[in-house]
């Protein structure tokens, strides 16, 4: 039987004060490896013809394997197939068009495909229960095509802005030296700070395989990161349960302490956390908190290495924005997740070429 060697609050705290120190020294003494630019361009030439290419049968063979009850339906039928649905939505958020000016597009399209729609049918796509099943399906295909099996995971959150009028970064960072300097006010400031962020962006989490660089799962919220991350981690324990996944360890921001640590073990597993602690930080938790507070305090370098392959999520999200934009463009909160589930998506099938 292992028994581990006793670490205390003292010993974990000392180490806790000087962190930022300690993560200062670590990143000056990392090697950071020249890019290669001829070969960065060629693999990312080659990710998106191979997105490209495979988009189409990829979403065919999701349809072909599912058995979707039918139901009664006002109106008249729908003018697209589901696959064409499907496409469009897929297609529609990574050209970044609105849905009026989809709309039009697919007149150019109609060259090829016979297809001729209204904006709103576009709009309607969204919260098309039926397309979201197949999205949701696609997500689970790809993870399966990936292979994975025994996954290193990294988990971090962003923001998307819901109007072309305000940028999320920008606006984030007014409204942070807006607490700095509302001396005696911090409180109500931070309230406008949520009650701004709830108008005019949405959180995103994300929980990124490091070495694979696919998305396990992803969440939205209006209203905070942690909803965000619960959403994340809900969507994860269906993943897991549909796929031969494997976690093995997880790397959060040091906002997520003991009690996550004890909430993610028991909806998914036990694993391996690479979370910096808090300075106040207790060695009261589950054992796989005190584990890791142990590599912490004796071999912190060790620990560092490890949680900064958490910058995979931050390197995600900048390619996300690149590619699909940092506007989500919709408004109710089914349309909202189901924008940023096509992001995830354009994103997975990027990856899935490597």
């Amino acid at each position: 039987m292992y028994i581990m060697a006793k670490i205390t609050n003292k010993e974990v705290r000392k180490v806790s004060s000087i962190i930022d120190e300690l993560v200062k020294d670590y990143k000056e003494n990392s090697v950071n490896e020249k890019r290669d630019w001829r070969t960065y361009e060629e693999r990312v030439q080659r990710r998106l013809r191979f997105a490209f290419r495979e988009l189409k049968p990829l979403v065919q063979e999701v349809i072909a394997n599912l058995n979707l009850v039918k139901f009664e339906k006002r109106g008249a039928d729908s003018i697209l197939s589901l696959e064409q649905k499907v496409l469009a939505l897929l297609l529609k958020h990574l050209i970044g068009k609105s849905n009026r000016e989809m709309s039009l597009m697919l007149v150019i399209f109609s060259w090829l495909t016979d297809v001729d729609v209204s904006y709103k049918t576009i709009e309607r796509l969204y919260s098309d229960h039926e397309v979201f099943i197949v999205l949701y399906n696609l997500h689970i295909l790809l993870l399966k095509k990936k292979g994975l099996l025994d996954v290193d995971c990294g988990g971090d959150g962003t923001g998307y802005t819901l109007t072309i009028k305000k940028h999320y970064c920008s606006e984030a960072q007014k409204l942070k030296e807006k607490i700095k300097t509302a001396k005696g006010q911090i409180k109500k400031s931070k309230k406008k700070v949520k009650n701004s962020k709830k108008t005019h962006f949405v959180y995103s989490f994300n929980i990124i395989d490091i070495k694979s660089k696919m998305y396990l799962s992803y969440g939205t919220s209006f209203k905070s990161e942690k909803q965000a991350y619960n959403e994340a981690i809900k969507m994860l324990q269906d993943v897991l349960k549909e796929t031969n996944i494997k976690v093995k360890s997880i790397r959060l921001d040091k906002y997520f302490q003991q009690h996550y640590v004890k909430d993610i073990e028991a909806k998914i597993s036990k694993m391996k956390f690479y979370i910096i602690p808090k300075k106040n930080a207790t060695i009261t938790g589950s054992w796989s908190w005190k584990k890791m507070l142990k590599q912490f305090t004796e071999d912190t370098n060790s620990f560092l290495k490890q949680y900064f392959q958490r910058n995979q999520s931050e390197n995600g999200f900048s390619g996300d924005k690149k590619r699909t934009g940092w506007k989500l463009g919709q408004k109710k909160p089914d349309r909202i997740n189901t924008a940023n589930t096509l992001t995830g998506l354009w994103h997975n099938i990027y990856w899935l070429a490597d």
